[in-house]
């Protein structure tokens, strides 16, 4: 993979890591304490604070908000480490979303624009709304999950890729 590619207008502080082929857009901020890990994309006007890691292949849309202090004071200093997030490799987080401090994104779940994820979200999830509430499944090439079939079985109509449901959320079927 090759460098990452950083907008001029991107403050990465000290400290930061981004990995290779991670591609920062336009008025991004980039906290001491965070990771970013290969293959991200994170558009324009994002700040990802310290305590939040993306894996690799991450999305992050436009304006998208990281919070990394559970009850924040003008007058009360944060704890000495802020809370962790982590967003799970191959996930999206849409424009203008809000992820409160010390939640998991699952791998490949899809955060819609303008949700506020205050809770875990699972793998494949799709979640939309205030808050983010589960509204179906999403495959790991990006297309929405059908309903299963009376076997518990979902067909990605693009890819071809079979999951099943398992534990409250689903799995590769392999």
């Amino acid at each position: 993979m090759s460098d990452p590619s950083i907008h001029p207008s991107a403050v990465i502080d000290p400290g930061a890591e981004i990995g290779a082929g991670t591609r920062i857009r336009p008025f991004v901020h980039v906290s001491a304490g965070a990771r970013i890990g290969a293959g991200c994309v994170v558009q324009a006007n994002v700040s990802i604070v310290d305590g939040v890691t993306l894996e690799d292949d991450v999305m992050i849309g436009p304006t998208a908000v990281f919070a990394n202090v559970h009850h924040p004071r003008a007058h009360v200093p944060p704890r000495s480490a802020p809370a962790a997030t982590l967003v799970k490799r191959g996930a999206t987080i849409g424009a203008n979303a809000t992820i409160l401090c010390g939640a998991t994104i699952g791998e490949y779940a899809f955060v819609g624009a303008g949700a506020v994820v205050r809770h875990d979200v699972a793998p494949h999830a799709v979640v939309v709304g205030v808050p983010a509430g589960w509204i179906g499944w999403m495959c790991r090439c990006g297309e929405r999950l059908p309903h299963a079939d009376g076997t518990g079985r979902m067909t990605c109509a693009r890819c071809g890729d079979v999951y099943r449901t398992k534990d409250r959320g689903v799995a590769l079927d392999i």
